[in-house]
């Protein structure tokens, strides 16, 4: 009998048992996939998928308002990509500041975080432009509120702590919407953000060139500065062959010879943006005795002789609409070279923007956004080169700033990052990271010091190299 017993006993247990793990079973919900969970975002579309090992990677268009004070107005489609790793990792949100790569890259917050990356591109450059353009809704606010949009319909997929970054005008763009929308990130990475306040007081910029590398890679660059404008006449002829050969026409600029002269101011910035010190070498030592070939090829190299032309200018015409209208422009002294060689000087954003277009500026956008940042900055990084010329009015922290700070690499330029720093601030710009990202290990938060990137660098995904953008552009 109680055999028996023992048996039915058993039985029902086991029956029970079966029955529970099958009802569990079924109320499992089946995983989404991602592309699926993305593409589920009102507004979100497909432009392509691209196969990235350890990754999933996607071209998105998203719709946004024209104008985020009238959402309900027109619309246009910005483009942004997603570097797709897991959704329990953490989030970096990027913008270079201009248009967003199609192909898979990892910025280096991503890779200290070992997480996902949005990357968007700035409202305004093709295609993510209104047709028509309204040109006065390309301002830092609406770009920001662009951001915020974005953020928002991508947190409940990726509902872990976010980090916004971007360098150089991506740098400004990280700060300008942390300025606006400054609960939506953990944290902010901001490298080589230039911070005009006063677009009229630029003495930091002359102070900078005064003292910026050697003396005698100084006097070099400045030698072959002053003799492409001595040597005015017989390089124009070259540059109106060139324009010839590769259809490229002056209307926005006014003429060839402005263009020309600004391509030849632009030389020793561009070369201390761009380059090393170590570049001096391939700089032509005797700028007098030396072939109009030499200078041509040189200024050419550094400064890009196309910049100015039609076709170069048009891509960044909203940097150029932004830099007159609210960003600012920096204007230098060329103590090097004689007044009657120079017949322009560094010219106003206006001349690089279509006369279609109507500008005006709003000295105020700045100041609002260096004060806010001085006060308010909350775990914020601001990360410098030495020798980068947009260095020269850097951010700066005031009193009410808390977990927050500005860091120079040292003989770097403007591709400077956290890699780039001293070891004990690296390690502690590193440990900062981690911990705003929310995946600080424990060793990391018990010691600083011991903070390193928590993925492996990829050659092919880590993007090291500066973002060369021709002429004088952040």
């Amino acid at each position: 009998m109680r055999k028996a017993l023992r048996w039915l006993l058993a039985l029902v247990v086991l029956i029970g048992t079966v029955s529970t793990a099958g009802a569990a079973t079924a109320a499992e919900p089946k995983a989404v996939d991602i592309k699926d969970r993305l593409l589920s975002i009102p507004g979100m579309s497909l432009i392509e998928e691209k196969p990235y090992t350890g990754y999933r990677f996607f071209v998105l268009n998203y719709t946004q308002p024209v104008d985020h004070r009238r959402p309900s107005k027109a619309t246009f489609q910005q483009r942004i990509t997603v570097l797709h790793k897991d959704v329990n990792r953490p989030t970096v949100f990027y913008t270079g500041g201009y248009n967003v790569s199609t192909n898979p890259s990892r910025r280096e917050p991503t890779q200290i975080v070992d997480g996902n990356q949005v990357s968007m591109e700035y409202r305004y450059f093709t295609p993510s432009r209104p047709a028509p353009a309204d040109w006065s809704k390309l301002d830092i606010w609406q770009a920001a509120s662009d951001q915020h949009r974005i953020f928002e319909a991508l947190k409940p997929v990726y509902s872990k702590n976010w980090i916004s970054t971007g360098g150089s005008k991506g740098g400004m763009t990280a700060t300008y919407y942390e300025r606006f929308y400054p609960r939506d990130m953990d944290g902010v990475v901001a490298y080589v953000a230039p911070n005009d306040v006063v677009n009229r007081e630029d003495s930091a910029y002359d102070r900078f060139f005064a003292r910026v590398g050697t003396e005698e890679c100084r006097d070099k660059l400045n030698g072959v500065q002053r003799e492409a404008l001595v040597r005015r006449a017989p390089l124009e002829k070259k540059y109106a062959a060139y324009a010839a050969e590769n259809g490229y026409t002056f209307d926005t600029i006014g003429s060839l010879d402005r263009a020309y002269e600004a391509v030849v101011l632009d030389y020793v910035w561009g070369f201390w943006q761009y380059s090393t010190l170590a570049d001096c070498a391939d700089i032509p030592a005797d700028a007098k005795n030396a072939t109009d070939e030499a200078i041509w090829g040189s200024v050419d190299a550094i400064s890009g002789f196309s910049a100015y032309t039609d076709q170069g200018l048009e891509t960044y015409t909203p940097y150029y609409y932004q830099a007159g209208t609210q960003l600012g422009a920096p204007t230098i002294h060329f103590p090097h070279i004689e007044k009657k060689y120079i017949r322009y000087g560094y010219q106003p954003p206006r001349n690089f923007v279509p006369r279609s277009i109507p500008m005006k500026f709003e000295p105020w956008a700045m100041r609002d956004v260096d004060t806010w940042v001085k006060h308010n900055a909350r775990h914020m990084l601001f990360v410098y080169g030495e020798n980068d010329p947009w260095g020269a009015e850097p951010f700066r922290l005031g009193h009410g700033a808390r977990d927050s700070y500005v860091m120079t690499a040292p003989g770097m330029n403007h591709g400077a990052n956290v890699a780039g720093l001293v070891p004990d601030q690296k390690a502690r710009a590193t440990a900062r990271i981690l911990d705003w990202a929310g995946v600080a290990p424990a060793k990391v938060q018990e010691n600083p010091s011991a903070a390193r990137p928590l993925a492996t660098f990829d050659a092919r995904l880590d993007q090291r190299d500066v973002e060369r953008e021709p002429a004088l552009r952040p």
